[in-house]
């Protein structure tokens, strides 16, 4: 299977899938892009580590980036309308399942009991094409595939008195059982087959600002990632944290890269992070702007630096490198144009009008 993705044509977020298997595709309708800073940051699960270990892919506005690791290199994949998102579940609450070879839909059925609220996550067996599962607000099901009948058949997990919102999910590639990270802060452990919650923690200390993302490293353990921006590593059937780092920004993406001691962490706000499980120290690899890029302007005799602006910020990039060289944060202002002055020594900016009335302009000496 090749990547496939879908756009998103919904403003709170909810879209579909991004997935990516066996092979990088044909790359035959590719704008002149030259390079692309990192994206993704507000996708979840939008940092994808693909199989062949060489690569790494992420969404950027409507364009779907495929990066060499070491080389950089990139390549650009056109044609959505709309942002591309990587979450399955539509906002009707419905889930459809796809024959990818013949483009058609097989079956359709309610994502979640009518007691229960939306679904906003979902996971495919890593052995069975015939089994998935979802989770949302109060809901926890395991659905089977009948092909021949084409109806799919959900099961409820028995959760207990436990009451959760279900923002991320894994499952152990056996398909054993399946992890799911809530906004209450903990982990629910759930086993396929029973269909029961066996575990949930930490019971002492959970997560602050919930759980948002998970991985299930070939080392053993489970990594967490938080809406705090800590990434932590827990193990045993209470979730306890041997190690942990801090990132800047909510954990949106946890990715591995293949069986390599390596894994990637994509944050909301713009920064990419690679990490070695034997350290578990973060090493920042990329950054972006977190809003819409509004203006663009390079240096009068400078091709190797470019300036842009956004909300928030004005940033200075290198190119050669492909590197974020400088960053002025003007926290709650957003900045709609920049220029450069032709010594290259002051940088202009202009912004929406203050409460008096007049142009917020603002002039940065760089020396």
């Amino acid at each position: 299977m090749t990547f496939i993705s879908s756009p998103s044509t919904l403003s709170s977020g909810f879209a579909v899938e991004s997935r990516c298997q066996q092979s990088i595709p044909a790359l035959r309708d590719l704008a002149d892009f030259s390079f692309a800073v990192c994206g993704a940051g507000h996708v979840p699960c939008g940092l994808i580590c693909h199989p062949d270990r060489e690569h790494i892919l992420y969404p950027l506005g409507c364009t779907v980036v495929i990066q060499h690791l070491d080389t950089k290199k990139q390549s650009f994949l056109h044609g959505h309308a709309d942002n591309v998102s990587c979450v399955v579940v539509s906002r009707d609450g419905m889930v459809m399942v796809w024959d990818v070879s013949k483009r058609e839909a097989v079956c359709g059925s309610p994502a979640s009991p009518r007691s229960a609220g939306n679904a906003n996550v979902v996971m495919c067996s890593s052995c069975r094409d015939e089994m998935f599962v979802t989770a949302g607000n109060f809901t926890i099901r395991v659905w089977e595939l009948d092909t021949a009948t084409k109806k799919i058949h959900p099961s409820e997990c028995y959760a207990g008195q436990l009451r959760r919102i279900t923002v991320c999910v894994q499952m152990t590639d056996d398909d054993g059982d399946f992890y799911l990270g809530t906004t209450s802060g903990d982990v629910l452990k759930v086993n396929t087959s029973s269909k029961v919650v066996t575990a949930c923690g930490p019971q002492k200390k959970k997560f602050s600002m919930g759980v948002t993302a998970l991985l299930l490293p070939k080392t053993g353990g489970l990594i967490v990632g938080t809406g705090e921006g800590t990434v932590a590593l827990c193990t045993g059937s209470d979730f306890q944290v041997k190690k942990r780092m801090r990132v800047e920004g909510a954990v949106t993406s946890l990715t591995c890269r293949g069986q390599d001691d390596q894994f990637f962490i994509g944050t909301n706000k713009g920064q990419m992070y690679r990490s070695a499980y034997a350290t578990f120290k973060e090493e920042l690899v990329a950054v972006c702007h977190t809003e819409a890029v509004n203006d663009i302007v390079f240096p009068e005799g400078h091709s190797d630096l470019f300036v842009t602006c956004s909300t928030n910020d004005i940033r200075v990039w290198y190119t050669p490198e492909r590197l974020e060289r400088l960053r002025i944060t003007v926290p709650n202002v957003t900045c709609h144009a920049v220029e450069v002055t032709r010594d290259s020594m002051v940088i202009v900016s202009a912004g929406p009008m203050d409460f008096a009335g007049s142009p917020a302009v603002l002039v940065l000496q760089l020396r």
